[in-house]
């Protein structure tokens, strides 16, 4: 599926700037760390991440995004290790200081758990999660995501997944976003970023 959209269209679907959980958040990125950035689609978070001194891993199912992704971090002058994956097929035991999941909610209940457990097994102690997805509010605007109330975040869903985490941003808000031609319009958002004890 990913690949067929991805393919379909002559740019960046998703367009090249980052999204706004990590332009607004400079203080969770380290110069030097590790991140991996899961789905990542054609790297606009992932250059972002090496644009500021990241060592970032990214993968997604996609070829074409992957492709996108390395003309993006060429373009830019930053290096990323981008490989094509599909989530089953990663290597979870690989350790990150950080682990980066934007608009990952094609999952339903039953995937999102071994999501949250994989990613959470891939973060080393005292590493950063960073979240960032739809509402239930979102259903029905037409301006991104999927169409699955099921698949949508709360804030009480976040605070149980990541229960005994540190806590550091948990936001709900509405944005007005463009993010190429996918995500265009008023938006219901959630980030959420906390620390692996």
């Amino acid at each position: 599926m990913w690949e067929e959209r991805y393919s379909a269209s002559d740019g960046y679907l998703f367009g090249t700037e980052p999204a706004a959980v990590l332009a607004e958040n400079p203080w969770m990125i380290r110069e030097g760390k590790t991140a991996l950035c899961v789905a990542d689609g054609e790297g606009r978070n992932s250059v972002h991440l090496a644009r500021h001194g990241m060592q970032v891993t990214a993968f997604d199912p996609s070829p074409t995004a992957i492709a996108r992704a390395e003309q993006l971090a060429a373009d830019a002058e930053v290096s990323v290790d981008a490989r094509v994956s599909d989530w089953d097929a990663w290597d979870w035991s690989a350790q990150y200081d950080m682990v980066v999941a934007i608009f990952i909610q094609f999952a339903d209940p039953a995937f999102r758990a071994r999501q949250f457990s994989n990613m959470q097994s891939a973060l080393r102690s005292g590493g950063r999660i960073v979240l960032h997805g739809y509402r239930p509010e979102q259903i029905g605007r037409g301006t991104g995501g999927p169409p699955f109330v099921e698949n949508m975040y709360t804030e009480a869903l976040l605070r149980d997944a990541f229960a005994g985490w540190r806590i550091e941003r948990c936001a709900v808000y509405e944005r007005d976003q463009r993010s190429g031609s996918a995500h265009v319009g008023q938006a219901a958002l959630i980030d959420f970023i906390a620390r692996k004890p």
